[in-house]
């Protein structure tokens, strides 16, 4: 079996919950597709999947769009009888649905119950059960399969001034781990991919244009793009990625590597002499 085989997804349906915004999970979608699965593309608004779905499903490609809310039962329901309806077997599920709107940002001293949990539906509790109801399905049919979830930076450091999508990040890697375990025995792989800074219309309402700071702050020297998350998501769903399961994929071109204190030639800020400076940075 070549290299190009064990990436492919021919003859396999796979369910990318969140692929309407137009970011990452647009970008899983096309990529998916791509790689020969026929994809289920859920969102919960029609005018996002005719915005950015309908024009993959007119280039050709094999995707159903699928409108419907992947926080409540019903939408899991519709989600899974569309995916039962097409050609192929069950095969991967993408839980990309999620995020933090800038009016969640705030201190912890402010966050109210209902902030904690809306962030906690959106992030976590999402991905739990459509991740349960696609195990169930998989389990059921006795198919192998590969569920990949998205995590944030945010869940696996600290998360100043937004704990509670952090929070609920950080639950998602544990809930990934607990579910590997339990399903490895299935065939089921279940892993998560951990964005740094990327850009998406999402993040583009809080995070502006700086290619300077982007230099400073991330190792390689610029925010990542949908594609480049999206390829670290086909790889943990494709075959080339067989004996892994449970893990958290960090894809954040080294931003958690750029400690804080550290100026822009990565020296520490806390140096005083410039000889010594000087001669570590020739």
């Amino acid at each position: 079996m070549t290299q190009q085989d064990l990436l492919a997804l021919d003859g396999r349906v796979v369910i990318v919950s969140g692929a309407g915004g137009g970011g990452i999970g647009t970008a899983v979608t096309r990529m998916v597709a791509r790689a020969g699965a026929t994809v289920i593309a859920v969102s919960r608004s029609p005018e996002n999947l005719a915005r950015h779905v309908g024009p993959l499903a007119a280039e050709g490609l094999p995707v159903v769009p699928v409108a419907a809310d992947a926080a409540t039962d019903d939408g899991i329901a519709t989600v899974l009888d569309r995916a039962a309806g097409v050609g192929g077997d069950l095969y991967g599920l993408v839980n990309v649905a999620g995020g933090a709107a800038p009016s969640t940002w705030m201190p912890s001293t402010r966050v109210t119950r209902a902030h904690w949990r809306s962030l906690f539906t959106q992030n976590l509790e999402t991905m739990f059960f459509m991740s349960q109801a696609v195990a169930a399905e998989l389990r059921a049919r006795e198919r192998p399969g590969s569920i990949v979830s998205l995590s944030s930076i945010s869940g696996m450091n600290t998360a100043p001034l937004h704990i509670a999508y952090g929070t609920a990040k950080a639950a998602l890697v544990a809930a990934t781990r607990t579910l590997a375990v339990e399903l490895a025995a299935h065939g089921i792989r279940v892993n998560a991919v951990a964005p740094g800074v990327t850009e998406t219309p999402a993040s583009g309402t809080y995070v502006d244009d700086d290619p300077a700071r982007d230099r400073r702050a991330i190792a390689m020297g610029r925010r990542g793009r949908p594609e480049e998350q999206a390829g670290a998501i086909l790889f943990l769903l494709s075959d080339l990625s067989a004996y892994i399961t449970g893990q958290t994929v960090l894809v954040d071109g080294g931003l958690h590597l750029k400690w804080s204190h550290l100026a822009a030639d990565n020296t520490s800020l806390f140096l005083k002499d410039d000889t010594f400076r000087a001669a570590i940075t020739r």
